[in-house]
C-alpha cells in the first residue's frame, strides 16, 4: 500500500509552534517589569531608596544570565526569546542610562556618550529586525556580551552613587562607562560589517 506524501513528509520547521512561557522567557518578562522601577527611580534619590533600586537591577543582569543558562541546559531556545533577551537588556540599559542623566549621577559633559550608547542600541536593534526576516540567527556576538557586560558594570556603581566605607562609587561607574563606550562603538560596527550584504540586498 502506497503512503500518502502527508503521512511521510516530516512537519515544515515554520510550522512547529513554539512555547512562550517556559522558564527563560519568563525570567525575561520578569526582567522587564523592573523598567517602571527605575522609571520610578527619582523619587527614591537618596542613599537608602538607590540602594534598593540598584540591588532591583542587579537581580535584573543575573536573570539575564540565568535565562541564557536555562535556555541552553533545558534545551528551550526559541526565535521569540532570542528576540527579547536583548531587546530586554537594551531596555533596561537605555532607560537606566536616561534616568541617571536625568538625576545627574552621570554629568552634563557625559551626555554625549550616553546619547551615542542609546543611538547605537536603537540602530543594531533595526538591524536585527532585518535579520530576523530573513530567518538567520540574532543571538548576541560576543563583543555584544562584553559591551552589556561594561553598560551594566557602569550602571550599577552609578546608582549606589554614595560613597560607602571610603569607596568611590561614581568614580568607578564614570570609568566603566567609558569602558561601556568603547566596546558599544566596537561591538556596533562589527555587528553591521557582519551582515553588510543582507543591508545592501
Amino acid at each position: 500500500m502506497a503512503t500518502s506524501l502527508s503521512d511521510s513528509a516530516p512537519a515544515s520547521p515554520a510550522l512547529v509552534r513554539e512555547r512562550f512561557w517556559n522558564l527563560p522567557n519568563t525570567i525575561t518578562v520578569v526582567r522587564l517589569a523592573v523598567i517602571p522601577v527605575l522609571l520610578a527611580f527619582p523619587l527614591f534619590d537618596g542613599p537608602v531608596g538607590s540602594r534598593v533600586v540598584a540591588w532591583l537591577f542587579i537581580i535584573s543582569a543575573l536573570g539575564d544570565i540565568l535565562d541564557g543558562v536555562a535556555a541552553r541546559w533545558g534545551q528551550q531556545v526559541t526565535r521569540i526569546g532570542k528576540l527579547l533577551d536583548p531587546l530586554a537588556d537594551k531596555l533596561t540599559v537605555t532607560t537606566a542610562l536616561i534616568i541617571l542623566l536625568n538625576v545627574g549621577r552621570i554629568p552634563g559633559w557625559a551626555t554625549t556618550l550616553v546619547v551615542v550608547i542609546i543611538g547605537r542600541e536603537l540602530a543594531v536593534t533595526g538591524l536585527r529586525n532585518i535579520i530576523a526576516q530573513n530567518k538567520m540567527d540574532v543571538s548576541a556576538s560576543s563583543l555584544g556580551k562584553y559591551k552589556t557586560g561594561f553598560q551594566i558594570a557602569a550602571i550599577i556603581p552609578l546608582m549606589f552613587h554614595y560613597p560607602a566605607l571610603g569607596f568611590d562609587f561614581h568614580a568607578v561607574g564614570m570609568f566603566f562607562l567609558w569602558g561601556a563606550l568603547v566596546f558599544t562603538l566596537w561591538s556596533g560596527v562589527d555587528y553591521f560589517l557582519r551582515f553588510r550584504k543582507l543591508l545592501r540586498g
